[in-house]
C-alpha cells in the first residue's frame, strides 16, 4: 500500500515543513490548508490546497474546509472492496491515503486569563477530529499521525518499505488518534461545564470524564501478583508526588508512591521548617524544628523502629548536614522541594534510595489548591473533593470545659490537630507544640487507638496534648489518656455522649476545644 497521496493541516507545525519535504521527495502529492499551506508553499514544498481538489471554498471564516464528500470519501473508502472502489470512480473521488492532522489549541486558548467565551468556541476544532477519526477508522488503509513526535518514525517507514506504512504502525497510530480526540472532546466538555450558569453547575457531572497520561509501568501492584502502572493528571501545577522529578534510586513502585503522597501532603500543611516519616501510608513521626536536622531528628524520636525503612518528607531544600544524619539509616524514599549538590552525593552513596525533587512548595499556596479524591470500588467509583479543610486559628474554636488551653496547649493542638487529619481513622496523636509523642492508627475502636498510641510513645506523655480525627463515642478515651497525664484535648465533638465526655475532661482538669470538623481517612 504504497502512500501517493497525504493530507496535512496543523495547528502545532513542529517539524512539519521537514516531514512535508520528505514525503515530496518520494513523489507523494500534499493537499493542505491556510496557514499549513502557507508554510509549506514558503519552504518550496509543492501543495495542492484543499479547496482547489474538493472544487469548493473555504467558507463560514473557515468553519467550513474539509468537510466534504471528497475528503472523506478519499479517507474511508476501503480499497479491497470493489463497490467503493466503484462508487469512488462514479463520484470522482480519489484515495488519500495519508493524513497528518493536529488540532486548534483549545486547550491552552481557553486556559489564557484574558480568553472570552466567544474566542474559546471559535478554538473548538470540527473539521480536524473529524479527519482524524476518518482516518483511524480506516486504518486497514490509511496512515494517521496525530502527534508531531512520530513524524520522523513514520518516515523510517516509508524510507525503508518502498513508500509504504506496516499495519502494526498504522493500527498504533489509530489508537493514539481515538485517545487524542477522547482528550480533546473531554478538555471541552470540562470547560463548558465551568462556564454553566452558578445556578445550573453541577458539581459532580451525570457522566464522569476522568483522563490522565501514562507515566510509566510499574514492576507490579500492591503485591508482587498485581501488575500496576502510574498515570498522571495533565498540567497538575501543585506540588505533588505526580510532578516531582527523581533525581536518583531505583524505580518507584505502586507503594512507594502512596507512601511519598501521604508524606508530602502532610509537610505541606507545615509552615514551620519540618520533617514526616511515613511507613505504610501513616505517620510514625512528625516535627517541627528550628533546623531541618533538628526536626528530623524529633521526627525519628517519635518512633524510632517503625522509622527503619519509611519514606520522608521535608518541605525545606535537603543540607548536607540533615542527608549525612538521613543516610545512617536504611530509608526507602527522601522527598523535599530541593537537594543541596552535597547532600544529593551522599545519598547517591545509597543506590536503591529514591530521591524525589517536589520543587518549590510556597508558604500560602493552600488557597490554590483543588482538584477531586477518587476511591474505587468493584463496578463503581466515589468521587469527593479532597480534604483540603483546615483551622486558621485554634484560639478561636469553642472551649466546651471549665478549663481553657493554655497558649503552649494551644500550639499543641494546632499541630497535632494537622497531624491527626493525615492519619489512618480511628486516629489518635499525642503531641507538643513541635512534635508528635504518641500516634495510634487504623483501629476499629478509639480507646484501642488510644491505648495504642500511648503504648508507641517513647518520652513521657505527662503534659502533651490528643487529637482525635473524630467524637469519643464513650468517656473511656478521656479515662484512660488521663492516666498518661494528657492535659487538654482537641476532637470534633457531635457524638450524643458529649456531656458525659466532657464531664471526664473535666473531672481529669483536661482543656478541651471542639472544631466542628472531622478528618475520617479510610
Amino acid at each position: 500500500m504504497k502512500i501517493r497521496r497525504a493530507l496535512i493541516s496543523v495547528s502545532n507545525k513542529e517539524g512539519v515543513v521537514e516531514f512535508a519535504k520528505g514525503l515530496a521527495s518520494m513523489g507523494v502529492e500534499i493537499l493542505s490548508t491556510g496557514g499549513t499551506a502557507k508554510a509549506l508553499k514558503e519552504a518550496g514544498i509543492p501543495v495542492k490546497d484543499v479547496a482547489d481538489f474538493t472544487g469548493f471554498p473555504e467558507m463560514l471564516d473557515g468553519r467550513v474546509k474539509t468537510l466534504h464528500p471528497k475528503i472523506h470519501g478519499g479517507l474511508l473508502a476501503r480499497r479491497d472492496d470493489p463497490s467503493h472502489m466503484a462508487q469512488m470512480k462514479q463520484h470522482g473521488l480519489e484515495p488519500i491515503d495519508l493524513v497528518a492532522v493536529n488540532l486548534y489549541p483549545f486547550e491552552s486558548a481557553a486556559a489564557k486569563s484574558n480568553c472570552s467565551f466567544e474566542e474559546a468556541i471559535e478554538n473548538i476544532d470540527i473539521g480536524g477530529p473529524a479527519m482524524l477519526r476518518s482516518s483511524a477508522k480506516n486504518f486497514e488503509h490509511v496512515t494517521v499521525i496525530a502527534d508531531p513526535h512520530d513524524y520522523s518514525k513514520v518516515m523510517e517507514e516509508l524510507r525503508n518499505n518502498d513508500g509504504s506504512v506496516s499495519r502494526k504502525t498504522r493500527l498504533a497510530l489509530a489508537k493514539k488518534v481515538f485517545l487524542h480526540t477522547a482528550r480533546y472532546d473531554g478538555v471541552i466538555s470540562t470547560y463548558l461545564e465551568s462556564r454553566t450558569e452558578e445556578a445550573d453547575r453541577v458539581r459532580f457531572p451525570s457522566i464522569a470524564t476522568l483522563q490522565f497520561e501514562k507515566v510509566e509501568d510499574l514492576r507490579y501492584g500492591e503485591n508482587p501478583h498485581q501488575q500496576a502502572a502510574f498515570y498522571r493528571e495533565f498540567h497538575l501545577a501543585e506540588p505533588s508526588v505526580s510532578t516531582a522529578k527523581q533525581l536518583h534510586g531505583k524505580a518507584m513502585s505502586f507503594n512507594n508512591f502512596l507512601d511519598a503522597n501521604a508524606g508530602l501532603e502532610l509537610v505541606k500543611e507545615l509552615d514551620e521548617t519540618a520533617a514526616v516519616i511515613i511507613k505504610h501510608n501513616n505517620p510514625c513521626g512528625v516535627a517541627t524544628g528550628e533546623t531541618l536536622l533538628e526536626a528530623y531528628l524529633k521526627a525519628k524520636a517519635t518512633d524510632p523502629v517503625s522509622a527503619f525503612g519509611g519514606v520522608i518528607a521535608f518541605n525545606r531544600p535537603v543540607d548536607e548536614e540533615t542527608a549525612a544524619e538521613v543516610a545512617k539509616m536504611f530509608v526507602e524514599i527522601v522527598i523535599a522541594p530541593g537537594f543541596e549538590r552535597s547532600a544529593i552525593e551522599i545519598f547517591k552513596k545509597k543506590k536503591d534510595l529514591r530521591l524525589l525533587d517536589t520543587g518549590t512548595i510556597l508558604k500560602g499556596a493552600w488557597d490554590r489548591r483543588g482538584g477531586m479524591d477518587m476511591k474505587r470500588v468493584v463496578g463503581g467509583l466515589i468521587l469527593q473533593d479532597r480534604d483540603l479543610g483546615r483551622i486558621e486559628d485554634v484560639r478561636k474554636l469553642k472551649v466546651v470545659t471549665k478549663r481553657k488551653p493554655t497558649d503552649e496547649e494551644y500550639d499543641a493542638m494546632a499541630f497535632a490537630w494537622i497531624v491527626c487529619k493525615h492519619v489512618k481513622s480511628n486516629a489518635i496523636v499525642y503531641a507538643r507544640p513541635d512534635r508528635t509523642i504518641g500516634i495510634g492508627a487504623g483501629q476499629m475502636s478509639r480507646v484501642d487507638s488510644v491505648k495504642i498510641a500511648a503504648m508507641k510513645a517513647q518520652s513521657p506523655l505527662a503534659g502533651t496534648v490528643m487529637a482525635s480525627d473524630a467524637f469519643f463515642p464513650f468517656r473511656d478515651g478521656l479515662d484512660e489518656t488521663a492516666k498518661a497525664g494528657v492535659t487538654a484535648v482537641i476532637q470534633p465533638g457531635g457524638s450524643i455522649k458529649d456531656d458525659e465526655v466532657i464531664r471526664a475532661a473535666d473531672e481529669h482538669g483536661m482543656a478541651m476545644v471542639l472544631t466542628g470538623m472531622r478528618h475520617f481517612r479510610h
